[in-house]
């Protein structure tokens, strides 16, 4: 096997690449292996219904893996093959899916928990292997894995760097940067740290909630407590020596790349609105751009589009801390009694599932009628851009199995509707 060139120049420029055609097809099959569904294939290519008796299955026309999903996913998997007698450490998650970090970790890839990054790059050496996420990472622990002048696959999601030069750009002009997501998530912080700027000199705010925005939006038109404001958001949800009535002058709208576009776009309008209420109509003082990622956008589209069509149930398959299946959760729980399960274990009977709660942020088991019913029933399925065909086939095949269709009809029905091929 052909291996890439290691380079031998100072730490900040060890960054290698693993994508080489030998590599890659080794690659394509192992990952087709683990995460292909020929039956999910089938049926997105017949239009996304799939009946069989008094069950028909409606998938979304989009959902799953994404692009830069898959291309983080393809680079850890090159990274372990190119550097088979090396130690690969992960920062965290790939992405966020439960069954794809435990193939990694079944590999032998060395997952570093969020919370112990620093002290555990701090003991790497530079024989070690390091892969940057999918959501990247934050730039002070970017420097600290070239001060040790470790391997570094990158994997960050293009989307997710558009999002840095933007905020970079802010900074430079002296805008700050609110940014809509969570101040605990790695893509969030990640792009705070660039927010910044080259020089450390920019400033952020992360907000959550309209709330948050409607908060943010008086202040800006009126002033307010200097105190009471940093009191309501946290030291990881601003930059040092953030002072809202310097920082809140020129502002820039940013945001997590798998939030809720309805909701981003709502709080552009709001922070907007606030600076030409203050600046007597002026605009000079605010920026936007959109940097919702496209498969983001593309799911909840997608989502949408599906809810026009009559359906008793849903479930959202993916991890419970994807934040862009969240938002897949938030859209269908508005029209119609919605799941947020892990994977088709969540169905442990007609009557039972066990599900995420985003309300109570907690696995809670509740009782669905509809599938437990004698009566015909439409089940849709979605799921987020980190979750892989194989958990949906899991599912759908589950689905139909506690409906008394056993796994022989559903492969006939299938084959009446389009090839299966294992």
């Amino acid at each position: 096997m052909t291996t890439p060139t290691i380079p031998d120049t100072p730490a900040a420029s060890r960054r290698v690449n693993v994508r080489t055609p030998e590599v890659m097809d080794r690659v394509q099959a192992q990952v087709e292996e683990h995460y292909r569904s020929p039956l999910v294939e089938t049926i997105r290519e017949r239009g996304g219904v799939f009946t069989v008796g008094n069950t028909t299955l409606r998938l979304a026309r989009d959902f799953g893996f994404c692009y830069g999903v898959e291309r983080a996913i393809d680079l850890a998997y090159a990274a372990r093959k190119v550097f088979a007698d090396r130690r690969v450490f992960l920062l965290g998650e790939i992405i966020h899916n439960p069954e794809v970090n435990r193939q990694l970790a079944d590999m032998g890839v060395i997952s570093i928990p969020v919370g112990k990054h620093e002290q555990e790059v701090a003991k790497l050496t530079c024989e070690d292997v390091v892969i940057v996420p999918a959501f990247g990472a934050e730039t002070k622990l970017m420097d600290l894995i070239s001060s040790r002048g470790c391997l570094v696959v990158d994997t960050t999601c293009g989307d997710v760097m558009s999002v840095w030069k933007r905020v970079r750009g802010y900074a430079k002009q002296g805008f700050t940067s609110i940014i809509h997501g969570k101040a605990v998530h790695e893509e969030t912080r990640a792009t705070s740290s660039r927010a910044l700027g080259d020089d450390g000199t920019g400033h952020f705010l992360v907000v959550l909630t309209l709330a948050d925005v409607d908060y943010v939006c008086d202040y800006i038109r009126r002033g307010g407590d200097k105190a009471e404001f940093l009191k309501r958001f946290p030291s990881n949800a601003r930059s040092a020596g953030f002072d809202p009535e310097l920082h809140l002058r020129k502002v820039g709208v940013a945001n997590q790349t798998t939030m809720l576009k309805s909701e981003t776009e709502e709080i552009q309008r709001r922070v907007l609105k606030a600076i030409e209420d203050r600046d007597g109509g002026d605009r000079s003082n605010f920026q936007v751009f959109d940097t919702i990622c496209g498969a983001t956008q593309e799911r909840q589209d997608a989502l949408f589009d599906m809810l026009r069509h009559k359906m008793d149930l849903l479930l959202v398959v993916g991890g419970y801390n994807s934040s862009n299946t969240t938002h897949l959760v938030e859209i269908g729980e508005q029209r119609l009694p919605t799941f947020f399960i892990r994977d088709a274990g969540c169905i442990t009977s007609l009557e039972q599932i066990v599900h995420f709660d985003l309300h109570s942020k907690s696995e809670t088991t509740s009782y669905s009628a509809k599938l437990a019913g004698g009566e015909s029933v439409v089940v849709g399925i979605t799921a987020g851009a980190s979750c892989p065909n194989n958990l949906i086939e899991d599912t759908i095949r589950r689905v139909f199995k506690l409906r008394g269709i056993d796994e022989a009809a559903v492969m006939r029905a299938a084959t009446r509707q389009g090839s299966v091929s294992s």
